[in-house]
């Protein structure tokens, strides 16, 4: 994301990306403006917030009239970046990275998985899709190579860290960790952690701890954390 003239929260930046793909879809509908509270009913964020994040990007929208899709999503792709292609490699081809590779990131016009890695040599040089998948041990020279800047990490969580380490020596500034490792990187690098026996845990959690209530600004902060 574009961020060198603003500066918005972190929690705003997470929504952006929901507030896009929803209007993306409207555009290709054929609408040509859209509410706040449609916004709020579709991305199940309330129209407050929403009137909040917007109002950090200055007048986006018109009292009474509400947002020109069209603009709405010339604006988010621009600040999105969405023009510009972004080179993702994915570190191990079990299961999840399997399915990852399979799945591609297929309706996003703005990243794709250009290369995987595997240390298990039956996997090394086929192809899953169109993504090749090398040896572990080409992991720095090819990152150089094609100046991949972000890694989705789903390997076991013991070799997390090394392979981490192995990572500073590349342009490598974003890792999407899958792993229950909490790792150590350096400030110039960025890592957002999903662990899903976590998050499957905390949804159990609220299901059993706040059965009726519908909070839906504290949901999609969960949901995004």
């Amino acid at each position: 994301m574009n961020d060198e003239n603003i500066k918005i929260p972190q929690a705003t930046a997470k929504r952006l990306p929901l507030y896009y793909r929803f209007i993306k879809n409207l555009h290709a509908s054929g609408k040509q403006r859209v509410s706040s509270a449609e916004l709020s009913e579709a991305v199940k964020v309330d129209s407050a917030t929403i009137r909040r994040d917007f109002s950090y990007f200055g007048a986006l929208g018109k009292k009474g009239y509400g947002y020109n899709v069209n603009y709405l999503q010339s604006f988010f792709r621009k600040t999105l970046d969405q023009d510009e292609l972004t080179k993702v490699a994915l570190v191990g081809v079990g299961n999840l990275g399997t399915a990852f590779l399979n799945y591609n990131f297929l309706k996003n016009n703005n990243m794709k998985i250009a290369m995987a890695f595997e240390v298990d040599p039956e996997k090394v040089g086929s192809k899953i899709g169109d993504v090749v998948i090398h040896d572990m041990a080409e992991l720095e020279e090819r990152l150089r190579k094609d100046a991949v800047s972000v890694v989705i990490l789903t390997v076991p969580a013991g070799v997390a860290q090394q392979i981490t380490d192995r990572l500073e020596h590349t342009d490598v500034k974003g890792i999407l960790n899958f792993t229950p490792a909490r790792l150590s990187v350096p400030p110039s690098v960025r890592v957002h952690h999903i662990d899903l026996a976590v998050e499957l845990q905390s949804l159990i959690y609220f299901l059993k701890n706040y059965p009726n209530e519908e909070d839906t600004e504290n949901s999609q902060e969960i949901e995004n954390s």
